[in-house]
This record gives C-alpha cells, sequence and structure tokens, in this order.
C-alpha cells in the first residue's frame, strides 16, 4: 500500500492544466493508479485526481459500493477515467454540497449539469463510455474539474452556502465530508 500526500488549496499544482496520458497498460501508470486507489481509501473519499497527488496527468479514479459519507447515495462503479471527455446531455443543472480531499473541513453547494457522458480510457487503454446522472454525474465533474486546474469553490455561485462543514452541518457524524 502507497498511499501519497494530497496536495491542498493553495498549492499552484492544483490550479494547472493535466496533460493526456499517451502510455498505456505500463508498470509506472499502474503503479500511480494503485496508490491513487490506496490514498483515496486512506483518505476516506470517494474520488480523486492524479492533480491532487502531485501528478500532472489527466488520470481520475472514482467509485464506491456504499459511502459512510454519503448514506443516501447510489453506488458508483469503481472506475480509472483517463483522458476524459464530458458531454452535457442536458442543460438542467442540480445545486448539491461538495467537499474536496484539497479543500479539508470545507463543504460548498455547487450547481452541476445533471445528466452527462462521458468517455475516456482506462489503464489498459480500453476505451469507457457512460451515459449517468445524479450523484454519479457529480462525482464524474468534480474529479474532471482537477484535471482542467478547477477547484470546487471556484464553481460556486452563493458563498453563503459556503463553509466548514462542522459548522453547516453540526449534527453529521464527518466533519470532513467531500466528493473527492
Amino acid at each position: 500500500m502507497s498511499v501519497r500526500k494530497i496536495l491542498r488549496m493553495g498549492d499552484p499544482r492544483l490550479l494547472q492544466k493535466a496533460r493526456p496520458v499517451i502510455d498505456f497498460n505500463t508498470p509506472a501508470l499502474a503503479a500511480i493508479i494503485d496508490d491513487m486507489f490506496d490514498t483515496m481509501a486512506a483518505a476516506g473519499g470517494v474520488g480523486l485526481a492524479a492533480p491532487q497527488v502531485g501528478i500532472g496527468l489527466q488520470i481520475v479514479i472514482f467509485g464506491f459500493a456504499q459511502s459512510v459519507r454519503y448514506p443516501d447515495a447510489d453506488a458508483v462503479p469503481e472506475t480509472v477515467l483517463i483522458n476524459p471527455l464530458i458531454t452535457p446531455l442536458a442543460d438542467d443543472e442540480e445545486a448539491g454540497w461538495e467537499g474536496c480531499l484539497s479543500v479539508p473541513g470545507l463543504r460548498g453547494e455547487v450547481p452541476r449539469l445533471t445528466r452527462i457522458r462521458y468517455q475516456g480510457f482506462d489503464g489498459e487503454g480500453t476505451p469507457i463510455d457512460r451515459t449517468v446522472e445524479g450523484f454519479h454525474a457529480r462525482v464524474v465533474q468534480h474529479e474532471c474539474d482537477h484535471l482542467l486546474g478547477i477547484l470546487y469553490p471556484m464553481r460556486i455561485r452563493d458563498f453563503t452556502r459556503f463553509g466548514f462543514t462542522d459548522v453547516l452541518f453540526p449534527a453529521h457524524e464527518e466533519a470532513s465530508v467531500s466528493v473527492d
């Protein structure tokens, strides 16, 4: 198990655009992906992007069968998504609370597209093409934002809906709820 340090907001590497992955199915790529899953599990997240661990490549991982942090969320399949492309399938947006492992202790209400198609590749280079909605769509959009140098606070429209998790949700068991 190799847990990497998660960069926090303020680190300029989180604001850089990630480069596409060119070589698939390599030991180096597999090691990065394994480390990302170990890091996400250790942090209790439901997603993680390579830039969050200091790797400027277009790699995101996400997925869970059941989340303690999101008990009402439907399961999201464990996924490695490389060089993603997101296509909106509707103009409808829904506001929802998000957190981030790179922005610990804070949450904000973020508008996201309700239905998207995402395409890309897994670690072996096999194409992925899915149409999703709801929390699954939110997680994918959040993680892919990291590849563009965007952190969720940059998407908040109403800063009265942004603050410390333990203040906003004092009865919540986990004070560091995060999308990723």
